[in-house]
C-alpha cells in the first residue's frame, strides 16, 4: 500500500502513514507474483507429463519384439512426436508468459476491464516478450487505447468535475436540471452536491 493511498483514510497521519508503508514494503520484498507462480506451476505440470508419456514411450521399446527396421521406425516416430510435444510445450508457455505481461501491464496502467482492453490490443498472437519480461510495443498499444478509449482506464487525476450544466443561481422558480447520478462517481457525485446544496 503506497503513502498516498493511505493517507486518504481518515485520521491519518504522516507518520503512521510512513511507518505502515515502510512494514509493507518489508512484507513484499520477498513476494512473488501470482502470474510468475501460476507460469511456473503450469510449466511443472506440463513437464511433468512430459515425463510419463516418455517413460510409456521407452517401456513400449523395450518390451517391442521384431526386427531392427521396426525398432528403428518406432524411434523415428517416437523422436517427431517427442519433437512436437516439446514445441507445442514452449508455445504455451510463451502464451502463458506474453498473456501474464499483458494483464500486469494494463493493471498498471489503471486498466479497469482486462478482457475488454485485451480485446482491442493487436497482434498478441505474434508477440514477443523483452529480456526483462515485458512485451514488445505493448506500452505505445496501451498509451494509445488510454488517448481514445479513456472510459477503460482509471482516470488520474483527483480533481474531476461532474458532468452536466450547473443550475442557475439565485432563481428559485427556475427548475433544476435533471442530472444522471448513477453514472457519476462518488467523487462527482460530492462535489455537483456540494457546488448544488439545494438539490433533494
Amino acid at each position: 500500500m503506497k503513502k498516498e493511498e493511505l493517507m486518504k483514510i481518515e485520521g491519518m497521519t504522516d507518520a503512521i502513514a510512513d511507518a505502515v508503508e515502510a512494514v509493507v514494503g518489508d512484507e513484499l520484498k520477498n513476494y512473488i507474483p501470482k502470474s510468475r507462480f501460476d507460469e511456473v506451476n503450469e510449466a511443472k505440470k506440463k513437464a511433468e507429463a512430459l515425463i510419463k508419456e516418455r517413460d510409456k514411450q521407452l517401456e513400449t521399446i523395450k518390451n517391442a519384439s521384431g526386427d531392427t527396421e521396426t525398432l528403428k521406425k518406432q524411434i523415428e516416430d517416437l523422436q517427431a512426436d517427442n519433437k512436437k510435444a516439446k514445441a507445442d510445450y514452449e508455445a504455451s508457455i510463451k502464451a502463458l508468459r506474453v498473456d501474464n505481461a499483458v494483464s500486469a501491464a494494463i493493471s498498471a496502467a489503471g486498466g479497469k476491464n482486462t478482457i475488454a482492453i485485451k480485446a482491442l490490443l493487436k497482434d498478441l498472437d505474434k508477440a514477443e516478450l523483452n529480456d526483462d519480461g515485458t512485451v514488445k510495443g505493448l506500452d505505445e498499444q496501451i498509451k494509445a487505447l488510454v488517448k481514445s478509449d479513456a472510459y477503460l482506464f482509471e482516470s488520474n487525476s483527483n480533481n474531476t468535475k461532474p458532468s452536466g450544466a450547473s443550475p442557475a443561481r439565485g432563481n428559485e422558480n427556475k427548475p433544476i436540471a435533471k442530472q444522471d447520478f448513477s453514472k457519476m462517481t462518488y467523487e462527482e457525485l460530492a462535489a455537483y452536491m456540494e457546488a448544488n446544496p439545494d438539490v433533494e
